[in-house]
């Protein structure tokens, strides 16, 4: 049977979602892609997960966009809309599950793999990681990866990158804020499990609502920011884990969520 190429398992309430194309790197084809939505699509239905971790097998966490994909000669304008559409779509969609998205980083991590980084809500990476978004090298400017790559870390970091097309370090990365921890290669597996469940410990329907509230308003201005989060923390008080998350903590005792 072909080798599926997306892998999916739980462990409590922590997902795990591999990327398991290791002869191409874990390139983004879009069978890959689409797999990908797929599961997304199912994972945010599923309310026993709280934390979903993305991560890639064999030596890379993800090289980028197949670029077979690009030189077959009935390539239009229209399989490469196709093409960054649908991959646009994918990494959007990232913003848009209740669950906080934790990018597990090994090997490389270059183009649309980049991307696929800086679009997970966090990351930690092996401390021989690297990153780049190198389609400058090939008359290809990375203009998707560009998108979620500036936002977190910056202008003048992301043209770096960009207009030089060179390798991050993990260091450098975690410098950067591409990366928030940088641990051994034998350590990684371990500290994304940590790093997960100290997140699923508490409410889903806090961490859902938290995330969602924070893309809401990190592009607005201010003020426009204060009124959404004004509103949004006092509609999250009169949910029923906020009270018993603080009736909990003034009984000293642990709270027992219901997920609303």
């Amino acid at each position: 049977m072909p080798m599926q190429p997306v892998l999916y398992e739980k462990s409590g309430r922590i997902g795990t979602l591999t990327l398991n194309q290791p002869e191409t790197r874990n390139a983004l084809s879009l069978d890959v892609i689409h797999n990908m939505q797929q599961k997304f699509s199912d994972i945010a239905q599923d309310r026993d997960i709280a934390v979903l971790v993305i991560k890639g097998n064999g030596p890379a966490f993800c090289a980028g966009h197949n670029l077979k994909e690009f030189t077959d000669p009935s390539c239009d304008i229209h399989h490469f809309r196709r093409l960054f559409g649908d991959c646009s779509d994918m990494m959007q969609a990232l913003h848009r599950l209740p669950q906080p998205v934790i990018a597990q980083v090994h090997g490389i991590a270059t183009a649309a793999g980049c991307q696929l980084v800086a679009a997970c809500d966090l990351a930690i990476a092996e401390s021989g990681a690297r990153f780049s978004t190198p389609g400058v090298h090939i008359g290809l400017f990375c203009s998707t990866p560009m998108v979620p790559l500036s936002r977190v870390i910056g202008r003048r970091r992301a043209l770096e990158m960009l207009l030089s097309g060179r390798f991050v370090s993990a260091d450098e990365a975690r410098e950067f804020g591409l990366v928030n921890k940088v641990v051994g290669p034998d350590e990684l597996d371990d500290a994304t499990e940590r790093w997960a469940a100290e997140l699923a410990q508490y409410s889903p329907f806090t961490l859902g609502f938290g995330k969602r509230a924070f893309y809401s308003q990190i592009d607005t201005d201010e003020p426009a920011a204060y009124a959404y989060a004004q509103e949004a923390i006092a509609v999250n008080c009169l949910a029923e884990d906020a009270q018993e998350g603080i009736r909990a903590f003034l009984e000293k005792r642990k709270p027992q969520w219901k997920g609303r």
